[in-house]
């Protein structure tokens, strides 16, 4: 009969007791995935290799530290941690200084290039992705309300008729909403900026 897998909450528990062997295995049970993660979104494999060797000594500094909030989701959060390693890799690309042309000798003839990097388009992508899963979350009177406010720019006259509630409360509910999205971001470590 095939032994079954030590779950990763025992694992994760081990190792924070000292079982240095415990967190090898943790670690070789969800590498690929982790690697695989990054590269698809640096598509560079020293640069992945790079921000994946960030991403463990950050899991491992958050786990020995004992701030790691278990709630069996051990590799959703690791992987959680490598797009963000991502996000942040292009956003210190975008703030590194441009070499310039000469006066004498300019490639580009000083055109502009306005469009979206496909960096940028990819990160605008993911960050109405967190933000509709964080709405998500929400409790159903206040996800309605951001719904109709954000996402079908109704007017909280409009809110309040449509949910059969006084304005105030309809104000209260979306200030509650941002309240919850605020804590959320910095549980789930979700950051909606580009720069």
């Amino acid at each position: 009969m095939a032994q079954q897998p030590t779950p990763d909450r025992a694992l994760i528990a081990q190792f924070q007791t000292g079982d240095q062997r415990a967190f090898e295995t943790l670690f070789a049970r969800h590498r690929d995935q982790v690697y695989t993660k990054l590269y698809l979104l640096v598509r560079d494999h020293d640069v992945a290799a790079d921000l994946f060797q960030d991403v463990f000594i950050k899991v491992v500094d958050v786990l020995r530290n004992g701030k790691y909030n278990e709630e069996g989701k051990f590799l959703p959060w690791v992987l959680r941690i490598a797009h963000n390693a991502g996000i942040d890799h292009f956003r210190r690309l975008k703030k590194m200084p441009m070499s310039r042309g000469t006066e004498e000798y300019d490639l580009l003839g000083g055109l502009q290039d306005d469009m979206p990097t496909r960096e940028e388009e990819m990160i605008s992508e993911r960050i109405l992705e967190d933000v509709q899963h964080l709405v998500d979350q929400l409790p159903e009177e206040q996800r309605e309300v951001v719904q109709m406010r954000m996402y079908r720019e109704m007017s909280f006259k409009d809110i309040a008729e449509a949910t059969g509630v006084s304005i105030n409360t309809a104000l209260g509910r979306m200030r509650y909403a941002l309240i919850n999205l605020r804590k959320m971001m910095v549980e789930q470590e979700v950051s909606l900026t580009l720069d």
